[in-house]
């Protein structure tokens, strides 16, 4: 700045008009340049902050759907352990050999157990209500997200529609027999239960009572078929969440 006021100097003292408008046009240019420049920096920098925040939310993101990927195969291996006993009891009713599989009705009551897959969606939430989804509409991880949490919807749709159908059918039964031999049975080891004044044989014949009731069949009718269709949506969904983890690497990576 020194050598460009010395030369201004020089030229208006020298009476160069033409030659100082020159000049002077010269710095202005020099200035818009160097302001151009300034803001192409800057906006270099914010365009690396506003990466690296989204980055931040798409790693989150991406372990949120990993511990989820991990609930769903904790959830479809133990909805095909109950789908198994289910068949098999199934069969037994159509078979009617209920009397002689009188263990596997009894264990077949894992079918009333509430199980629900909740998935952990704070990464996704928090990035929505950001201002960096911008950043990611109409992209491929978009579409992906969106897959995934519409499943999401759709599996809790299921889950509740079944579980509030066995609470219904459980409580139909309750107000048809006394369970408190059933839960005894089901809950006080053998060894307890042979010190007590009731025989086996009645523990046996309350059960037998119990699973033979329709509601108590319904349940284990319905989750032999309808467990096969959640655990198809559940490998859906971790199909696509897998794919989900791999494009945010991508993107992180680059």
């Amino acid at each position: 700045m020194k050598l460009f006021r010395k030369i201004r100097h020089k030229l208006i003292l020298e009476t160069k008009t033409t030659q100082y408008i020159k000049y002077a046009l010269g710095e202005i240019v020099l200035v818009v340049i160097g302001i151009l420049i300034a803001l192409q920096i800057n906006n270099l920098n914010q365009s690396i902050k506003d990466n690296d925040s989204l980055n931040e939310y798409l790693t989150k993101i991406k372990t949120h759907t990993r511990e989820d990927i991990e609930q769903l195969e904790e959830l479809s291996k133990g909805r095909k352990q109950i789908a198994d006993i289910c068949k098999k009891a199934r069969n037994s009713i159509l078979q009617k050999t209920e009397n002689e599989n009188l263990f596997l009705f009894k264990i077949s009551g894992a079918a009333f157990v509430d199980f629900y897959f909740k998935p952990n969606s704070g990464g996704y939430e928090s990035l929505k209500n950001s201002d960096y989804y911008g950043k990611i509409n109409n992209t491929k991880i978009d579409s992906l997200l969106a897959k995934y949490y519409g499943l999401v919807d759709i599996i809790a749709e299921n889950e509740k529609s079944y579980n509030q159908y066995t609470v219904h059918q459980e409580n139909y039964l309750d107000t048809q027999l006394d369970r408190s031999l059933i839960l005894a049975s089901a809950f006080i080891s053998v060894d307890s239960l042979a010190t007590k004044a009731t025989p086996q044989s009645e523990y046996d014949r309350v059960f037998v009572d119990y699973t033979s009731k329709p509601a108590y069949r319904n349940v284990i009718s319905l989750a032999a078929w309808q467990f096969d269709t959640m655990i198809e949506q559940y490998d859906q969904l971790t199909e696509i969440g897998h794919q989900i983890i791999k494009e945010i690497e991508t993107i992180t990576e680059d």
